[in-house]
């Protein structure tokens, strides 16, 4: 018996130990680790870094550019009469240097920092998206688990009917028949049970998934399945998402990157001036049969200046400016069309929230209708008052509204969750 009691001693230590060494991870955690781990996230931001670093002023062509040479050469010759030696030393640098180029070099700067700006936007895009998939699937573990502890109940409430009916027909009070209509209602319950457990551990996995972490890493979730309904204005709402939408925003960085594409057509009638400058240097070293080493030097210095101005290329300048002035108003159309559907999506995503609070409270309701329900015939099923195909028919009608009720809330959440992404404003919603 000592044995057995330090056994179960040792038991009980080590799932306690177990159970206090799993990590406990909310939503803001779960937000944090997918920021970090997320690959889409990494990927975006490694672009983002080299559209920093092609953000300069020699990128532009701001900065001359200085090219180094030199080279070494021997010759001799054998001859009966006169044999020589030569050896010869060359070195060079070339400076090139666009002075002026109609302010093309200021108007490609300008687009390389739109560029970087227009790379930040995009990371700040894919980290909206991510944030409300890890919210989703955050809420989505818990209404798995929601659903498990729902299905459990509902397969207890089965297992003591059927162990309730063996000992009735044991005392002869029931017949074979009740004992198979009730171990059916238990057997479908455990299959539902059994089935939903599959559910919850994919529902982690696919959160794990956006954490970036391993698909068996197992956490004590603990934040509240439940949203604090607010009321909101669709004006308000309009106004927030035309100043912070993301999608919308980038697409005004991408209407500056065309406006800047006029500017560079334009500036294609000016002339250019262009400055060349170098120095040359040669050593060179001979000698004789009959001499010694002689040497001589030479060193050459330049600088030449040039202007250069195309008044006439067969129209190409001119198509440009107008192929980029198009490219400008077809972006100022797109913007419009973004507004117009951004407006609608949104004014359809409030008129969804607002049904999907109402139908949670009606689900709630009926849930709390079937609960009473159910106890009730609990204790005439036990008394004999109804029989089985009756106690069956409430108990189902139970598990429907309790789904029903988690699944509302789960929507809700989802609209919500839409909401604030449409109006730029998850980030700050969730950020730490």
């Amino acid at each position: 018996m000592k044995r057995i009691d330090i056994f179960i001693l040792f038991l009980i230590a080590g799932l306690s130990t177990h159970l206090h060494a799993q990590q406990t991870l909310g939503l803001s955690g779960a937000i944090t680790l997918a920021l970090e781990n997320n690959y889409d996230i990494r990927v975006i931001q490694l672009d983002e870094s080299i559209s920093e670093k092609n953000n300069s002023w020699g990128q532009a062509g701001m900065l001359p550019s200085l090219d180094l040479s030199a080279s070494g050469t021997q010759s001799q010759s054998i001859d009966p009469d006169d044999d020589w030696t030569q050896q010869r030393g060359l070195g060079s640098a070339t400076l090139s240097w666009t002075l002026f180029r109609g302010f093309s070099v200021w108007i490609q700067k300008a687009q390389l920092s739109q560029l970087e700006e227009l790379s930040a936007g995009n990371t700040a895009l894919l980290v909206e998206q991510t944030m409300q998939a890890v919210i989703l699937a955050y809420y989505n573990v818990l209404l798995q688990n929601e659903r498990l502890q729902v299905l459990d109940t509902v397969r207890q409430v089965s297992n003591d009917r059927y162990t309730q009916v063996l000992e009735k027909k044991e005392i002869g009070a029931l017949v074979t028949y009740d004992v198979l209509q009730a171990k059916n209602a238990w057997l479908e319950d455990e299959a539902r049970f059994l089935q939903q457990e599959t559910t919850a551990r994919n529902a982690v996995r696919d959160l794990n998934y956006l954490m970036g972490i391993s698909e068996d890493q197992s956490y004590a979730f603990t934040d509240p399945f439940e949203l604090d309904w607010q009321l909101y204005s669709l004006d308000l709402l309009r106004e927030r998402m035309l100043a912070d939408n993301r999608q919308l925003r980038n697409k005004f960085i991408q209407q500056q990157l065309l406006n800047s594409q006029v500017q560079l057509s334009k500036s294609a009638w000016s002339p250019s001036l262009s400055l060349r400058a170098g120095a040359e240097t040669s050593l060179t070293r001979s000698k004789t049969d009959i001499s010694d080493w002689a040497d001589s030097d030479s060193r050459n210095a330049y600088g030449t200046l040039t202007l250069n101005w195309n008044l006439f290329n067969g129209g190409n300048r001119k198509r440009a400016i107008d192929i980029a002035k198009l490219d400008r108003e077809i972006g100022e159309v797109e913007i419009a069309s973004i507004e117009h559907s951004l407006s609608n999506r949104l004014a359809a995503q409030l008129d969804l929230y607002n049904v999907r609070e109402k139908l949670l409270s009606i689900s709630q309701e009926a849930l709390e209708t079937a609960e009473l329900n159910l106890q009730i015939s609990e204790e005439k099923f036990k008394s004999g008052a109804i029989n089985s195909f009756n106690f069956r028919d409430v108990q189902l009608i139970y598990l429907n509204a309790a789904l029903g009720r988690l699944e509302s809330i789960y929507r809700l959440i989802e609209a919500h969750t839409e909401l604030l992404r449409l109006t730029g404003g998850i980030v700050s919603s969730y950020a730490q």
